[in-house]
């Protein structure tokens, strides 16, 4: 199996929401509640065109993930900060078929280098879950070191949950 990312298009939105569909159960515990809209096809291609829009302005890379040229999920490098900070924070889930194949690891890889090598960042950021360890793995496979500890981080699954933070350092 071949995996990679690419950057993702306004016609990956029936796939995309097609993957949300099928994994809604299988990704809840690890994403924000979203509205209805949101696993439409018409709701990923508005939120596709937004990603591209941030892109342009430099504030985001938004890539779907491939295996054998299919989309599997997707990965984004998020709030993008150039200057003296040059750092970007790291998002992605992989559908529960592709799960322990590698397709994240490859692609959080691939991504890691898109960053320091285009984007010229000097740092890159992750946090999961602490009960996340497949996710913990896939960063510690990609020689993300963990930095921290951010009690009630994000609103995950409808509640403020902690999260364990990792970075990754161009030099």
């Amino acid at each position: 199996m071949r995996h990679d990312v690419r950057p993702i298009v306004p016609s990956d939105a029936e796939r995309l929401a097609d993957l949300l569909v099928q994994n809604r159960d299988y990704l809840a515990p690890w994403d924000p509640v979203r509205p209805e809209s949101f696993f439409t096809t018409d709701g990923q291609r508005a939120e596709i065109l937004a990603c591209i829009r941030r892109r342009e302005r430099g504030q985001m890379l938004p890539l779907v993930i491939t295996t054998d040229d299919v989309v599997v999920g997707r990965l984004n490098v998020n709030s993008i900060v150039q200057g003296a900070f040059q750092s970007g924070t790291l998002g992605y889930w992989v559908s529960e078929d592709a799960a322990g194949h590698g397709a994240a690891t490859a692609a959080v890889g691939r991504t890691v280098r898109l960053a320091f090598d285009q984007l010229r960042l000097h740092r890159v950021e992750a946090g999961t879950l602490p009960h996340n360890e497949r996710s913990q793995r896939v960063l510690e496979k990609n020689g993300f070191e963990r930095y921290g500890y951010a009690p009630r981080y994000l609103r995950i699954a409808g509640r403020w949950q902690d999260h364990v933070l990792f970075q990754r350092l161009a030099d």
